[in-house]
Protein backbone atom coordinates (compact mmCIF):
# COMPACT_ATOMS: atom_id res chain seq x y z
CA UNK A 1 0.00 0.00 0.00
CA UNK A 2 1.27 3.61 -0.80
CA UNK A 3 0.40 7.01 0.20
CA UNK A 4 -2.58 7.56 -2.40
CA UNK A 5 -4.15 4.83 0.00
CA UNK A 6 -7.76 5.63 0.49
CA UNK A 7 -7.29 5.04 4.23
CA UNK A 8 -5.52 8.06 4.04
CA UNK A 9 -7.32 11.41 3.63
CA UNK A 10 -6.02 13.84 0.38
CA UNK A 11 -3.35 15.72 1.25
CA UNK A 12 -2.43 13.30 4.65
CA UNK A 13 1.25 13.19 3.24
CA UNK A 14 1.71 16.40 2.13
CA UNK A 15 4.63 19.01 3.90
CA UNK A 16 4.51 22.33 4.03
CA UNK A 17 7.77 22.62 2.65
CA UNK A 18 7.98 20.16 -0.47
CA UNK A 19 11.58 20.73 -1.43
CA UNK A 20 13.66 18.38 -1.40
CA UNK A 21 15.03 17.05 2.07
CA UNK A 22 18.55 16.27 0.41
CA UNK A 23 19.03 20.55 1.08
CA UNK A 24 17.19 20.66 4.81
CA UNK A 25 19.59 18.23 5.84
CA UNK A 26 22.67 19.72 3.84
CA UNK A 27 24.52 20.93 7.18
CA UNK A 28 24.68 18.93 10.60
CA UNK A 29 22.41 19.54 13.38
CA UNK A 30 24.64 18.66 16.32
CA UNK A 31 21.81 18.79 18.85
CA UNK A 32 19.12 16.24 20.42
CA UNK A 33 15.54 16.98 19.74
CA UNK A 34 14.36 15.49 23.73
CA UNK A 35 15.14 15.92 26.60
CA UNK A 36 17.24 13.97 29.01
CA UNK A 37 13.97 12.06 30.66
CA UNK A 38 12.88 10.86 27.50
CA UNK A 39 15.93 10.00 25.58
CA UNK A 40 16.31 7.74 28.91
CA UNK A 41 12.59 6.56 28.75
CA UNK A 42 14.00 5.57 24.78
CA UNK A 43 16.84 3.41 26.22
CA UNK A 44 14.62 1.95 28.76
CA UNK A 45 12.66 0.84 25.66
CA UNK A 46 15.20 -0.94 24.02
CA UNK A 47 16.63 -2.99 26.93
CA UNK A 48 13.33 -3.78 27.90
CA UNK A 49 12.07 -4.56 23.85
CA UNK A 50 15.80 -6.74 23.63
CA UNK A 51 17.20 -4.97 20.87
CA UNK A 52 20.32 -6.26 20.12
CA UNK A 53 22.85 -7.56 17.53
CA UNK A 54 23.02 -6.77 14.32
CA UNK A 55 20.55 -3.50 14.30
CA UNK A 56 19.48 -0.98 12.10
CA UNK A 57 19.13 2.63 13.33
CA UNK A 58 16.80 4.30 10.62
CA UNK A 59 16.36 8.25 10.21
CA UNK A 60 19.48 8.31 12.30
CA UNK A 61 22.19 11.30 13.35
CA UNK A 62 24.41 11.55 15.49
CA UNK A 63 23.90 10.01 18.43
CA UNK A 64 21.96 6.92 18.89
CA UNK A 65 20.20 6.29 22.63
CA UNK A 66 21.37 2.64 23.60
CA UNK A 67 22.39 2.82 27.50
CA UNK A 68 24.59 0.44 25.72
CA UNK A 69 25.58 -0.29 22.07
CA UNK A 70 24.35 -3.34 19.97
CA UNK A 71 27.18 -5.80 18.85
CA UNK A 72 26.94 -4.12 15.45
CA UNK A 73 24.69 -0.73 14.92
CA UNK A 74 24.44 0.48 11.61
CA UNK A 75 22.71 4.04 11.35
CA UNK A 76 20.70 5.45 7.87
CA UNK A 77 20.06 9.43 7.96
CA UNK A 78 20.13 12.13 5.62
CA UNK A 79 23.62 14.01 6.71
CA UNK A 80 26.75 11.95 6.85
CA UNK A 81 28.52 14.50 8.91
CA UNK A 82 26.28 13.67 11.67
CA UNK A 83 26.38 9.76 10.71
CA UNK A 84 29.81 9.69 11.17
CA UNK A 85 29.81 11.70 14.34
CA UNK A 86 28.08 9.25 15.82
CA UNK A 87 30.06 7.21 18.47
CA UNK A 88 27.92 3.75 18.81
CA UNK A 89 27.71 3.44 14.88
CA UNK A 90 30.27 0.73 12.86
CA UNK A 91 28.60 1.67 9.67
CA UNK A 92 26.62 4.84 8.55
CA UNK A 93 24.35 4.99 5.13
CA UNK A 94 23.48 7.97 3.66
CA UNK A 95 20.08 7.23 2.12
CA UNK A 96 16.81 9.43 1.57
CA UNK A 97 13.70 7.50 2.33
CA UNK A 98 11.49 9.99 0.87
CA UNK A 99 13.14 9.73 -2.48
CA UNK A 100 13.40 5.35 -2.51
CA UNK A 101 11.72 3.67 0.18
CA UNK A 102 13.72 0.46 -0.39
CA UNK A 103 16.44 -0.11 1.98
CA UNK A 104 20.10 -0.62 0.45
CA UNK A 105 20.28 -3.90 2.46
CA UNK A 106 20.11 -7.22 2.16
CA UNK A 107 17.19 -9.74 3.09
CA UNK A 108 16.88 -10.50 6.83
CA UNK A 109 20.50 -8.52 7.32
CA UNK A 110 19.07 -7.24 11.09
CA UNK A 111 17.97 -8.48 14.42
CA UNK A 112 16.17 -5.36 15.30
CA UNK A 113 15.35 -2.25 13.93
CA UNK A 114 14.61 1.61 15.38
CA UNK A 115 13.15 4.92 14.34
CA UNK A 116 13.52 7.84 17.36
CA UNK A 117 11.71 10.87 16.82
CA UNK A 118 11.58 10.51 12.95
CA UNK A 119 8.87 8.80 11.49
CA UNK A 120 6.49 12.32 11.25
CA UNK A 121 8.54 13.29 8.35
CA UNK A 122 8.26 9.89 6.37
CA UNK A 123 5.40 10.48 2.92
CA UNK A 124 5.98 7.01 1.80
CA UNK A 125 5.90 5.23 5.39
CA UNK A 126 3.71 2.22 4.33
CA UNK A 127 6.75 1.35 1.58
CA UNK A 128 9.21 1.44 4.09
CA UNK A 129 8.25 -0.36 6.86
CA UNK A 130 7.49 -3.31 4.28
CA UNK A 131 10.67 -3.17 3.25
CA UNK A 132 11.76 -2.71 6.92
CA UNK A 133 9.96 -6.52 7.27
CA UNK A 134 12.08 -7.43 4.24
CA UNK A 135 15.40 -6.84 6.01
CA UNK A 136 14.51 -8.24 9.27
CA UNK A 137 14.75 -11.27 10.59
CA UNK A 138 11.55 -13.20 11.82
CA UNK A 139 10.72 -12.66 15.86
CA UNK A 140 13.21 -9.07 15.25
CA UNK A 141 11.58 -5.89 16.51
CA UNK A 142 10.97 -2.56 14.94
CA UNK A 143 10.45 -0.15 17.83
CA UNK A 144 9.51 3.45 17.03
CA UNK A 145 9.52 6.31 19.26
CA UNK A 146 8.63 9.93 19.11
CA UNK A 147 7.82 12.58 21.25
CA UNK A 148 5.10 15.81 20.39
CA UNK A 149 8.48 17.96 18.96
CA UNK A 150 9.20 18.22 15.34
CA UNK A 151 10.31 20.50 12.55
CA UNK A 152 6.78 21.65 11.88
CA UNK A 153 7.59 22.34 7.85
CA UNK A 154 8.72 18.96 7.33
CA UNK A 155 6.70 16.79 9.12
CA UNK A 156 3.46 15.27 7.22
CA UNK A 157 0.22 17.62 7.68
CA UNK A 158 -2.05 14.79 8.66
CA UNK A 159 0.47 14.34 11.81
CA UNK A 160 0.63 17.97 12.85
CA UNK A 161 -3.49 17.18 12.59
CA UNK A 162 -3.41 14.33 15.41
CA UNK A 163 -3.32 14.05 18.85
CA UNK A 164 -0.14 12.47 20.95
CA UNK A 165 -2.97 9.30 21.13
CA UNK A 166 -3.58 9.70 17.06
CA UNK A 167 -0.01 9.60 16.52
CA UNK A 168 -0.03 5.87 18.03
CA UNK A 169 -2.47 5.60 15.81
CA UNK A 170 -0.79 6.18 12.95
CA UNK A 171 1.98 4.51 13.44
CA UNK A 172 0.22 1.47 14.37
CA UNK A 173 -1.76 1.54 11.07
CA UNK A 174 1.74 1.33 9.11
CA UNK A 175 2.53 -1.40 10.98
CA UNK A 176 -0.61 -2.92 10.32
CA UNK A 177 -0.99 -1.37 6.54
CA UNK A 178 2.58 -2.71 5.66
CA UNK A 179 1.70 -6.86 6.58
CA UNK A 180 4.25 -8.65 8.33
CA UNK A 181 4.16 -7.81 11.66
CA UNK A 182 2.26 -9.20 14.89
CA UNK A 183 -0.09 -6.84 15.81
CA UNK A 184 1.77 -3.60 17.43
CA UNK A 185 1.96 -2.47 20.74
CA UNK A 186 1.61 1.79 21.71
CA UNK A 187 2.31 3.04 25.25
CA UNK A 188 3.56 6.26 26.70
CA UNK A 189 6.75 5.89 28.21
CA UNK A 190 7.11 8.83 30.43
CA UNK A 191 4.77 8.99 33.09
CA UNK A 192 1.63 10.99 32.80
CA UNK A 193 2.62 13.76 35.21
CA UNK A 194 5.88 14.08 33.37
CA UNK A 195 6.64 17.72 32.88
CA UNK A 196 9.25 17.57 30.59
CA UNK A 197 8.91 15.87 26.71
CA UNK A 198 6.13 12.88 26.80
CA UNK A 199 7.96 9.80 25.09
CA UNK A 200 5.37 7.16 22.90
CA UNK A 201 6.21 3.90 21.89
CA UNK A 202 4.76 1.96 18.96
CA UNK A 203 6.61 -1.70 18.14
CA UNK A 204 5.85 -5.06 16.66
CA UNK A 205 7.85 -8.61 15.58
CA UNK A 206 8.64 -9.48 12.23
CA UNK A 207 6.46 -12.50 11.71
Amino acid sequence: MTADDPAFPPGFFDRADAAADEAFYSWPRLVTHIDDAAIAAVGELYDELGVAGEVLDLMSSWVSHFRSPPAHLTVLGMNGSELEANPQAERAVVHDLNVEPVLPFPDAAFDAAVCCVSVDYLVRPVEVFADLARVLRPGSPLVVTFSNRCFPTKAIRGWLAATDEGHCDIVASYFRRSGGWTEPVAARRTPPGHRGDPLFGVWARRR
